[in-house]
């Protein structure tokens, strides 16, 4: 079951997609938990044992990695063998996703019913507040963007020059 995803994704690239076997009901956890004393519903213990239930698969999961055969085609997230630009622009990668998602959870939890009036009222520091929370997003994607280019260059120069290296 682990060797054909680790053949597609390599090591780490499955490691990181088995995160979400239990990343996502804690994700879902946290949301029903916070939530439920509105609507005093029983959810958020559910959720919260499936994602413990979740994390034991995850970590069962992450014991077999390393007995599955390793696979000398490069891979997108393989850590050992990125070339030091690819690993600058992976991470670049992540920080601005991470940047967005964050931007993305902290706007879906705010009341923002009074940025409106203050905004028409012309006060500076409410026009300059809904400037950033617009430019933020913006300047996040287009990081995304671009540093997946980059990421994706780097990779495409590693694979192409292990693939011109002689075999062993």
């Amino acid at each position: 079951m682990i060797h054909p995803l680790v053949e597609r994704f390599g090591r780490t690239g499955f490691a990181l997609l088995a995160s979400l076997i239990w990343a996502l009901p804690m994700a879902a956890w946290a949301g029903s938990f916070d939530l439920s004393p509105a609507d005093k519903t029983p959810f958020p213990g559910v959720a919260l044992i499936v994602g413990f239930v979740m994390l034991a698969v995850w970590l069962f999961l992450l014991t077999r990695l390393p007995q599955a055969p390793e696979s000398t085609r490069p891979h997108r997230l393989d850590l050992r063998r990125m070339s030091a630009s690819e690993r600058r622009w992976t991470l670049g990668l992540a920080a601005f996703a991470t940047g967005l998602i964050g931007w993305l959870s902290f706007a879906t939890t705010v009341d923002w019913s009074p940025v409106p009036g203050a905004v028409g009222s012309g006060k500076p520091g409410a026009i300059a507040f809904a400037a950033v929370l617009v430019a933020f997003p913006c300047v996040m994607l287009g990081g995304i963007a671009a540093s997946w280019r980059k990421s994706t260059s780097a990779f495409r120069s590693r694979a192409g020059a292990q693939a011109t290296e002689p075999a062993l």
